[in-house]
């Protein structure tokens, strides 16, 4: 099971998913500190900021939704169905924030807006949890499709034995 986007053998998806939430996590930061007082510019930043991660969040969904067509019918597409469920709930979260403050003459942020975009966070905490065991579920599988299911059962026997020589 191998990803069709991918760039020198590794996958983009991966990679992709990093910058959006990245950024969200820089929003929130931003805005928390508008909120507490901060430079008033710092809310626009977090704006901004919020948006790039929009942006980003839809080519990370874009590519996760190639990936999954390649993902068997099984446990593990169930997680990837709810991996990008969730991570569309965190955009979705930070997309109403961002539509909440377009209209805003200096776009800062508001505490009700700042605990919307801290519960987007802890959704998106779910969804890295979920990428985790998705990309061991990806690499164990482009590893036995590589080298054979018996590569891998040897690899695990010498490690098991490397062990027990060192004690």
């Amino acid at each position: 099971m191998q990803s069709r986007l991918r760039v020198q053998g590794h996958p983009i998806q991966p990679m992709l998913v990093t910058f959006p939430f990245g950024l969200f996590v820089s929003a929130t930061v931003f805005d928390l500190t508008d909120v507490l007082g901060g430079p008033a510019f710092l809310g626009e930043v977090g704006y901004w900021t919020s948006v790039a991660a929009l942006f980003a969040a839809a080519l990370a969904a874009v590519a996760g939704m190639i990936d999954l067509w390649d993902v068997p019918v099984d446990r593990t597409r169930r997680t990837a169905i709810t991996f990008n469920l969730v991570n569309v709930g965190m955009a979705a979260l930070f997309l109403v924030a961002c539509l909440v403050r377009a209209d805003a003459p200096q776009r800062g942020a508001s505490v009700v807006l700042l605990v919307t975009e801290l519960v987007a966070l802890g959704v998106g905490a779910v969804g890295v949890s979920l990428g985790a065991r998705l990309v061991r579920r990806f690499e164990a599988g482009s590893r036995a499709d590589a080298r054979g299911l018996d590569a891998l059962v040897d690899r695990r026997d010498s490690t098991v034995d490397l062990a027990h020589h060192r004690l």
